[in-house]
């Protein structure tokens, strides 16, 4: 929908957005009307460089054009059908991701958040069945981030944070242990243990990259205690790490894991895969959704899984990455590099706060985040340009030396 048609004003959609919405986040101060590739256009066609790909799910950049085209065939065929009759997107769709990712099954769900709370009623109902009443115990990493339904939020290890904070009491059965510190998650460990959670790059919390030692550490201690490795691939999936998943380039493989973001390229779609093993936790019953695995939705994954694989998006996304943060560390007022593929985190020297930086970028048409009050995180979309990654280094870099300078 353009501005024009509606005859509304930019002031006009402000305002009945401040009025009737319940505002959660801090709105950036332009009106996205179009977008395509790497760029948002306001209603004036001016462009802005999107670092940020809607957090992190615009994997294709925006509007592309094989999934476009396979969104529409679809609408006009079947847009929804609940999952009762079987439907092709979704049967391709199976076999694509479990193949890739090594797993064995896959339920699909909405959003990430939802793909983490089956992940976690699967575990959890896995060690009831098998083990007892008690054998429900799932340890997570400090300050990790799983989604915002209760049982991801309590899975959240930021117990101070406004996630956690004012909801009640939250649901029991999760602990935290110290990322990239294994002796920390085996002294978590007790014999109610069924799961080990975590993300193979900490993006919430600010950026950090799980250590080839930690993960194969975490692997061998699950299948020593028996239990399962379960992995939330929500931003680091579908090749933002190189691989299709995070933790296939850390040569391990997960007994679950959780995908959402990319998957999709824009449609809300997400799902959790899993072992044969755990995956028999669920039977008829033990967990439904209304819209998850809808056709449409299904369809544009398809897409693009398909472009991915054809254009080899995951050594892109790598080779991409690799370039980038060597760029970037030549910034000034800049501590430190992190990431892993497109998954970037800048580190800028004490002083320079960071969401100050964000809202200088946005005036120059920049769009990037802050995590905390000195880290920038970055998630472009898995198809950006080298000439596109070094005008992000410049806008950024007078971003940061505008804060710097006042």
């Amino acid at each position: 929908m353009k501005l024009k048609d509606t005859g509304l004003s930019v002031a006009d959609i402000k305002a009945k957005t401040k009025q009737y919405h319940i505002e959660t986040y801090e709105r950036m101060d332009f009106l996205a009307e179009t977008a395509k590739g790497a760029y948002i256009y306001d209603q004036n066609g001016d462009a802005y460089l999107d670092f940020y790909a809607g957090v992190a799910v615009n994997s294709l950049g925006s509007c592309n054009d094989a999934v476009v085209a396979a969104v529409q065939e679809q609408v006009a065929q079947v847009m929804h059908t609940f999952n009762y009759p079987y439907t092709i997107p979704m049967a391709l769709l199976s076999e694509k991701i479990c193949k890739a990712s090594g797993m064995d099954k896959i339920i699909y769900q909405n959003s990430g958040t939802e793909a983490n709370e089956a992940m976690i009623k699967m575990a959890r109902k896995y060690g009831i069945d098998n083990f007892g009443p008690n054998k429900y115990h799932i340890i997570t990493a400090e300050k990790s981030f799983h989604g915002r339904t209760f049982a991801s939020m309590r899975a959240t290890g930021q117990p101070d944070s406004p996630i956690q904070k004012g909801f009640g009491e939250l649901p029991s059965g999760f602990s935290y242990a110290e990322f990239n510190n294994l002796e920390s998650f085996k002294a978590a460990y007790t014999e109610d243990t069924i799961a080990i959670m975590i993300e193979p790059v900490q993006g919430e919390g600010g950026v950090f990259p799980a250590t080839q030692e930690f993960m194969d550490g975490l692997r061998k201690f699950c299948d020593e205690k028996g239990i399962f490795l379960l992995l939330d691939e929500i931003q680091a999936g579908w090749n933002r790490c190189g691989t299709f998943m995070g933790y296939q380039s850390y040569g391990i493989q997960a007994d679950g894991c959780s995908m959402a973001k990319a998957m999709g390229n824009g449609m809300p779609i997400a799902a959790c895969a899993a072992s044969e093993k755990l995956a028999s936790a669920f039977n008829p019953g033990s967990h439904g959704s209304t819209y998850a695995g809808n056709p449409v939705a299904c369809a544009a994954s398809n897409a693009v899984f398909d472009y991915m694989e054809e254009n080899n998006i995951g050594a892109k996304a790598k080779e991409t990455g690799d370039y980038f943060m060597a760029e970037l560390a030549k910034m000034p007022h800049v501590k430190l590099v992190r990431g892993r593929g497109l998954f970037v985190g800048v580190v800028l020297e004490d002083g320079i706060n960071a969401v100050e930086v964000k809202r200088e970028g946005i005036k120059d048409h920049l769009l990037v985040t802050a995590i905390g009050s000195n880290i920038i995180r970055m998630v472009p979309p898995l198809i950006v340009t080298k000439e596109e990654c070094d005008e992000c280094v410049r806008r950024l870099s007078r971003a940061i030396s505008n804060v710097a300078a006042k």
